[in-house]
């Protein structure tokens, strides 16, 4: 009887065994897949949507905040044409946010996610449009559904310093959630870095129109102290 369960306890070893090996060939497998299929999507995206080139564009040190942990982001410099137009700069660093993560793990947005359009209200606030993929394939949980938006929202803030505050929307339509957790229905505010920090999109109050001298304000006359004020003089009284 012993010798029969020494056989059994033996054989369920080995299959312990075959089967912790078996996993990691599959677990390798899986993301070796994974690789290739967010280099064909890369590659897809580039031929179906070629990168914005505009007149304005100079080559910058942008940062992408990506993964660098479960629940931590981390910028990442990359050498980026950008515009000098907010609208057209924003669509490239998000561009580059969804198509240009190092490595796998360090994608924060699913491969397949399109930026449908983007807009700036003339008060700074930017208005991004995303494919259905930004909420289908990302995985559900807090978590992960606010490393999303924290990369979007932090890699605007510090490359586009003219917006202030940002609403995602889903295929052109408000979403309540992203994944069933985070709270789309409101905004994300933008805090540039200080140095970073200009004017909103609009905003004229303090420019000169071109051609004209800079306005100056009348010399206000110095008021008068009580000690200036005129005294009359006291009437003379005549007895007839």
């Amino acid at each position: 009887m012993a010798r029969k369960w020494k056989i059994v306890v033996a054989a369920l070893a080995i299959a312990v065994v075959v089967g912790l090996i078996s996993f990691h060939s599959l677990r390798e497998r899986v993301r070796r897949l994974s690789q290739a299929q967010s280099v064909e999507e890369q590659a897809r995206r580039e031929v179906l949507a070629p990168p914005i080139t505009t007149p304005t564009d100079v080559t910058v040190a942008a940062k992408l905040f990506l993964a660098a942990a479960p629940d931590q982001l981390a910028p990442v410099t990359i050498q980026l044409p950008l515009s000098a137009d907010p609208v057209q700069r924003s669509k490239q660093i998000l561009h580059a946010l969804i198509a240009s993560a190092p490595t796998a793990e360090q994608r924060t947005l699913p491969a397949d996610a399109e930026l449908l359009g983007f807009y700036v209200l003339p008060d700074g606030t930017a208005i991004a449009d995303f494919s259905d993929a930004l909420v289908s394939e990302i995985p559900s949980g807090i978590l992960s559904e606010q490393m999303t938006v924290d990369s979007i929202v932090q890699t605007l803030e510090n490359n586009v310093p003219a917006l202030r505050r940002l609403k995602i929307l889903i295929h052109g339509q408000e979403a309540e959630t992203l994944a069933g957790h985070l709270d789309l229905t409101g905004y994300f505010e933008l805090n540039p870095p200080a140095d970073q920090a200009s004017a909103p999109p609009g905003d004229n109050s303090s420019q000169t129109p071109p051609g004209q001298p800079p306005a100056v304000n009348p010399p206000v006359p110095p008021a008068a102290s009580p000690a200036a004020k005129s005294i009359p003089a006291p009437q003379s009284t005549t007895k007839p």
